[in-house]
């Protein structure tokens, strides 16, 4: 054997998560949308008693609402209320599609889930390539199949 056939190393590699769709899964994720929506929802109503409060405490600080100064300060608090308002009600907005899209979903169907990292060995010869697709597939949180060359 020669040394170029015993020399390895080790690589990381993304190696691509699908889920299978049960009723379960179905359940889970509709869940956890469903959370994470009332979660925004009470960030946006947190949101709009801190910018009361705020403007209430600039408008007693600086007194009448005629001050240049008290004006500007009330406008600066409305823009960032607004920007940060206009984030949250991307990522409802975005939970609320994932939602409907969960709904037509078909059960039985492979979905992407995400990625994670995997390590590998790779040694002279190997495809790197074919080494590099791998991915895995869930069923219910159980690893039902591994696709690809280890």
């Amino acid at each position: 054997m020669s040394d170029a056939d015993k020399q390895q190393l080790m690589l990381k590699r993304p190696v691509t998560m699908k889920v299978v769709v049960t009723p379960r899964w179905k359940e889970e994720v509709q869940q956890q949308l469903q959370t994470q929506t009332g979660q925004i929802d009470k960030q946006l109503q947190e949101l709009d008693m801190q910018s009361q409060r705020a403007i209430a405490e600039i408008q007693k600080q600086q007194g009448a609402m005629t001050n240049p100064q008290a004006l500007q300060q009330v406008e600066s608090v409305q823009n960032q209320v607004n920007q940060k308002k206009g984030e949250l009600q991307q990522r409802k907005n975005q939970a609320l599609k994932q939602l409907d899209q969960i709904g037509t979903l078909e059960m039985e169907q492979e979905v992407y889930q995400g990625q994670i990292d995997g390590f590998f060995n790779v040694q002279v010869g190997d495809n790197l390539v074919r080494k590099l697709q791998v991915e895995i597939l869930v069923r219910d949180g159980v690893v039902e199949e591994i696709r690809g060359d280890l």
